[in-house]
């Protein structure tokens, strides 16, 4: 084995210590131990991670720059028609690695208990219930934006920068739903100051034993963020197959599986044939929703 003579950098488009950088250090580190050069995490954050993505994508394609990809590179072709790269296009998939649903939560004053009673509330008041999310363009934005159209009602945005601040007005009742990345919702569901509606992946979460899919009351519905590994387009084929085998490797390790567990993550395998086939379906899924609500970056 030739690959890697040097060491390798994974760009991660966020800044340090969300769950996209964990989780690019617990495979930065596996790589590093099983391949025997060090892997090495770059934060770059910046214009909705575009710059580490461009970044990236932008490198020599020799496999000594990977970049974590994430749901917002399926997200943001359909925002901004400016990019300097093409991501389908100049983007050669390496591995996927795990997808991690979110939830729909309500503060406790919302009388809805159910999805369904959520829905008829919002259409007897329409555009008087405030939604939270973390930014347009976010997967807490889609996600939202894909609910109003399915269940074709109106709901007010109201925009946060990230996550994490979107919480106190949510938590004082300042703004009456969500949905949320699972680990950072959880101990507030548990400690009774949000209640649960529904998870957005396909089938229910053990995490939230009780509460059903949205998809359970709106047919097709999902809506996860994800992680995989991808590198620059031409990278070479034996490259992308020693990766591809160890990110699969690690995901297949009992100890690694429960950190994932722990993180909320479902881990998610294949080959790169079936994540470049995962990205097209995401970009595709994604611009219908963004086209329909009319969003602007």
């Amino acid at each position: 084995q030739t690959y890697p003579k040097r060491p390798v950098k994974l760009i991660v488009t966020v800044t340090a210590g969300g769950s996209p950088d964990i989780i690019g250090r617990l495979i930065a580190k596996w790589l590093s131990e099983k391949i025997g050069q060090n892997f090495l995490v770059e934060n770059k954050p910046g214009a909705s991670t575009n710059l580490g993505t461009e970044l990236a994508l932008k490198a020599a394609p020799s496999g000594d720059t990977l970049l974590l990809a994430m749901s917002s590179n399926a997200i943001n072709p359909a925002l901004y028609t400016h990019l300097n790269f093409n991501f389908i296009r100049d983007a050669e998939p390496v591995a996927s690695i795990s997808t991690i649903p979110l939830v729909m939560v309500v503060h406790p004053s919302v009388a809805a208990k159910t999805v369904p009673e959520f829905i008829a509330l919002a259409k007897s008041e329409p555009g008087k219930l405030n939604i939270a999310s973390g930014g347009t363009g976010t997967p807490l934005f889609v996600a939202a934006a894909l609910f109003k159209m399915m269940a074709d009602v109106k709901l007010t945005d109201v925009l946060y920068q990230g996550e994490g601040a979107a919480y106190p007005d949510l938590l004082s009742g300042r703004t009456q739903a969500m949905f949320g990345v699972m680990p950072a919702a959880l101990p507030y569901i548990r400690a009774g100051k949000l209640r649960a509606l529904a998870v957005t992946s396909a089938k229910a979460q053990p995490e939230l034993p009780g509460v059903p899919p949205v998809a359970q009351f709106l047919p097709g519905y999902e809506a996860l963020g994800w992680y995989g590994i991808v590198a620059p387009k031409g990278t070479p084929k034996d490259v992308v197959e020693v990766l591809n085998k160890q990110v699969n490797a690690a995901l297949a390790d009992p100890a690694m599986r429960k950190r994932f567990t722990d993180l909320g993550c479902d881990v998610f395998t294949g080959t790169p044939a079936d994540f470049e086939k995962f990205i097209r379906s995401e970009t595709e899924k994604w611009a219908k929703v963004i086209k329909f609500a009319g969003v602007k970056p």
